[in-house]
């Protein structure tokens, strides 16, 4: 019987090398498998002016959630409304204006959110440093040494309409219209200033602290309509609870400190 039962422990003992094997390369796939299934990936699309507060934001975002992986595609919030309407996946848009977010809802490629405002901004007359010119007022303008003043594209660019609406409240834009050099967003309005590459810009006051030693903030202006930031879930959003679970994150105590660390009011 001794003999019978080491006979009977060595051939289990073959049988189970191999077996054993197979059952780790098995448990190993389900784990992998189960981590896949729990991933869970979020694009979201920012304005170019929030994108450092933004990035600090998502970052704490996915480190109080297990498997969470936050994309940020950043932009002109007017052009990545539009990327979205040719088929560019975006689970967010968030940093978009009144206007754009309006835009997007009646186009059903955002949805509705009555709560969305989550930081706020003001917008600046900036000129270059290196050069010294007259300006002192958004009426200087007018003068014959400011031959460049960089805006943001109105059509795309809520700054670019905020700077409409400061110069048409001074009745200034007939004779501003045609110095007029469109940038694609508002830090590229700001590089242009930066490096002198036209004589004043409108940007955010934000922006400027990156640039504090190479641009003039000449005026900060009043606008009609308040500088907010909104942000919606896409309609097409395949993640619809997360991206839910993030809009309302960016109204946090949490997020609220990351924008006022970074120089932007809250409501």
């Amino acid at each position: 019987m001794p003999y019978a039962r080491g006979m009977t422990s060595g051939k289990t003992m073959n049988l189970l090398r191999p077996i054993g094997r197979v059952t780790r390369l098995v448990a190993l796939w389900l784990l992998a498998a189960v981590s896949t299934a729990q991933a869970q990936n979020l694009t979201v699309a920012t304005d170019s002016s929030l994108v450092q507060a933004m990035a600090a934001v998502a970052k704490a975002f996915e480190a109080g959630r297990n498997g969470v992986s936050v994309k940020l595609v950043v932009g002109a919030s007017g052009a990545l409304l539009e990327q979205m309407a040719q088929g560019t996946p975006a689970d967010v848009l968030a940093g978009s204006d009144a206007e754009t977010a309006a835009l997007g809802q009646q186009r059903r490629l955002l949805q509705p959110d009555l709560r969305s405002v989550f930081a706020t901004n003001t917008l600046v007359l900036v000129v270059p440093a290196s050069l010294n010119l007259p300006v002192q007022r958004l009426s200087d303008l007018s003068r014959p040494e400011v031959v460049r003043i960089a805006i943001g594209r109105p059509a795309v660019e809520p700054a670019g309409r905020y700077a409409r609406e400061a110069i048409n409240a001074q009745r200034l834009w007939p004779s501003l219209q045609r110095k007029v050099v469109n940038a694609s967003d508002v830090r590229e309005a700001l590089d242009l200033v930066a490096g002198g590459d036209v004589e004043a810009g409108f940007v955010y006051a934000t922006d400027v602290k990156d640039v504090a030693a190479r641009v003039r903030v000449v005026e900060t202006l009043p606008t009609t309509t308040p500088v907010r930031y909104l942000a919606h879930v896409g309609m097409g959003s395949q993640q619809n609870t997360l991206a839910r679970e993030f809009v309302a994150y960016l109204r946090s105590d949490a997020a609220r400190v990351e924008w006022q660390r970074f120089g932007f009011g809250v409501p």
